[in-house]
């Protein structure tokens, strides 16, 4: 089992896709072993985008840090999509959910 992490659901109102990043983030958290505590952050301003560096709704901070961040970033109320093995979609998959968290479980000091 691993220990604590802070996981943030970063979304807008009437985002379509934010409900299915919830249920797959704690589906991901669950297969890790790890607390299913999740904070939800409504982004509502672009002021609030930029405080969270918000590529797009939905988007998930793990430890402070958004897994699936393009270089450059655009930061904006927008929607979101992810590159996953089915295509594009409006959530990364349970898969890569995993992989992000192992991924940062791994930068933290033992």
């Amino acid at each position: 089992m691993m220990g604590t992490m802070r996981v943030q659901l970063l979304y807008f109102v009437g985002c379509p896709h934010w409900a299915l990043m919830e249920q797959r983030i704690e589906t991901a958290l669950a297969l890790e072993g790890i607390p299913r505590a999740i904070e939800h952050c409504l982004i509502e301003t672009p002021e609030d985008a930029d405080e969270y560096s918000f590529e797009g709704s939905p988007s998930i901070l793990l430890d402070g840090r958004d897994p699936f961040a393009a270089s450059p970033t655009e930061v904006g109320l927008t929607c979101r999509v992810y590159a996953t093995l089915d295509g594009l979609a409006g959530a990364p998959s349970v898969e890569q959910l995993v992989a992000a968290i192992r991924n940062v479980s791994k930068c933290e000091p033992s």
